[in-house]
């Protein structure tokens, strides 16, 4: 199990337009076999930057899902990225 994070950068004037192109996929993501949670949200301190948390059961799983990655459109919006997987070595309750 893994988990990708990190934060998108978009034009601050069109993070709620991307956001909403985000809707299908979130959906899409989260019924999707190793899946265990997708999120996607507007950063509360800055303006332009979207905050991905993702959590997957393998790497298979989640390129099956990902397939070419996001559409022409998003990819265009986005003006920077800092994503990063993260091995997961233990679960425990908090």
């Amino acid at each position: 199990m893994f988990i990708v994070a990190g934060s998108l950068y978009v034009d601050p004037a069109g993070r709620d337009a991307y956001l909403a192109s985000c809707v299908e996929v979130v959906r899409q993501a989260r019924s999707a076999p190793g899946c265990v949670d997708f999120a996607v949200s507007a950063d509360l301190v800055e303006p332009g930057r979207i905050n991905v948390y993702e959590r997957w059961e393998s790497d298979a799983q989640l390129l099956a899902f990902r397939g070419a990655g996001p559409s022409e459109e998003q990819a265009t919006a986005i003006l920077g990225a800092e994503v990063h997987r993260y091995p997961i070595s233990g679960v425990e309750a908090p």
